[in-house]
């Protein structure tokens, strides 16, 4: 007899210009409660991956690098923090899930999904003001600071802060990310190399001056024109070419070896989420994805950065705290893109519009470091319940 589906308590929420399924730790499946295959497992089956045509009808993803997101949360056993906050990025087409990095635009959405879910001492929950979440961003081991609007008693989702990339305002929540380029295990110092510009070598490509940095997410930064773009590219106009995607991945994968993320080549495939690469280019008016146009006096530079392998709808947020943090140091190719100097805040031009990130960074000893990045995005929840998958799912892992 057929085994029936198992039935997983879960929340859909928009963060930024991401959505997600989150789950509270506890409400998984036992075989799920801890890294491995079966967890792997449970949250492809809910995404509905590995899907070759590409379009995840069966299950909670919406095809898109940034619809195709799940996210796990639990209270915290560390010292000043309320919660842990993990990211799964999973594959459309291929069955895994990339635990290698953080989705800063889900991160928007953790606060309220804790406050929610009784994740946050009661007694720290203001009636009426601000709640402050500090949240363990477990992937990569860093501090989110989350500012949450509450009214009643409850999160407020309504307002009128508006973002691009983002159809509808909601309540602004203000993101903190703490020492987002400090020291870690994976990836080393903010800029693995030492440089601040370097000569990347891609077979087929060819050498490219690229700025590789470890902040927010790692990032590999290139001048538009010397990939033959001009930096007020849509997205059409990229994932619809098959060569340029190819190119993008070349580069990807000679940065991740470069950055010291991988050791072989071969890893690439299975790092899709991280590192990010990304081109810049000085300020010059486009018109956004929506029809708005954007000039060139609106923005500081124009940025376009690729997501699992296709140019992102809008912006990253992993990816704008990297961008926030290469332009406040002088001499990095954003910086130069942005006219140069020292700053504490960059606006930029994406697909979807502008966003503006603002970041701390001091040299001390001829060595750069960032104290902050900070940046303001909103989240909703769009249902809430509970995801179905079959039990089959699970019991062949």
């Amino acid at each position: 007899m057929p085994a029936p589906q198992i039935r997983i308590p879960a929340t859909y929420l928009r963060g930024g210009t991401s959505k997600g399924v989150f789950f509270r730790l506890d409400d998984l499946p036992e075989a799920a409660r801890t890294p491995g295959a079966a967890r792997d497992a449970l949250l492809l089956r809910v995404i509905g991956s590995p899907d070759p045509y590409g379009k995840q009808i069966d299950g909670m993803g919406g095809a898109t690098s940034s619809t195709s997101k799940a996210v796990i949360v639990s209270k915290s056993s560390r010292p000043d923090h309320d919660v842990d906050y993990l990211f799964g990025q999973v594959s459309i087409d291929q069955p895994f899930v990339d635990w290698s990095g953080n989705c800063g635009n889900l991160s928007a959405a953790v606060g309220p999904f804790a406050i929610a879910n009784g994740l946050v001492d009661a007694a720290r929950v203001p009636r009426d003001g601000v709640c402050v979440v500090r949240i363990w961003q477990a992937n990569i081991g860093k501090t989110i600071v989350a500012h949450v609007p509450v009214t009643g008693g409850e999160v407020q989702e309504t307002g009128d802060f508006e973002l691009d990339g983002v159809t509808f305002p909601a309540a602004a929540i203000e993101l903190e990310f703490l020492d987002p380029a400090d020291e870690g295990e994976d990836g080393g110092a903010m800029f693995p190399t030492g440089n601040l510009v370097d000569d990347l070598d891609v077979p087929g490509v060819g050498t490219l001056k690229a700025t590789l940095i470890n902040a927010g997410i790692p990032t590999i930064f290139l001048d538009a024109t010397a990939v033959g773009y001009t930096g007020t590219e849509l997205q059409e106009a990229i994932n619809g070419d098959a060569q340029a995607l190819a190119k993008f991945e070349a580069i990807r994968a000679h940065g991740a070896l470069k950055m010291g993320l991988i050791k072989d080549l071969a890893e690439a495939a299975s790092r899709q989420h991280t590192p990010k690469v990304a081109f810049v280019a000085p300020p010059r008016d486009y018109v956004s994805s929506s029809g708005k146009a954007i000039a060139a006096g609106d923005v500081d530079l124009n940025v376009r950065a690729l997501s699992m392998g296709k140019l992102h709808h809008a912006m990253m947020g992993t990816a704008a705290v990297a961008i926030g943090t290469a332009a406040a140091i002088p001499g990095t190719l954003v910086n130069l893109a942005a006219g140069g100097g020292e700053r504490e805040a960059v606006r930029f031009g994406h697909p979807s519009g502008t966003l503006r990130v603002g970041a701390q960074a001091r040299q001390v000893d001829g060595v750069w470091s960032v104290t902050k990045a900070i940046m303001s995005r909103s989240a909703r929840v769009l249902m809430e319940g509970a995801v179905r998958i079959p039990a089959e799912a699970l019991a062949s892992r």
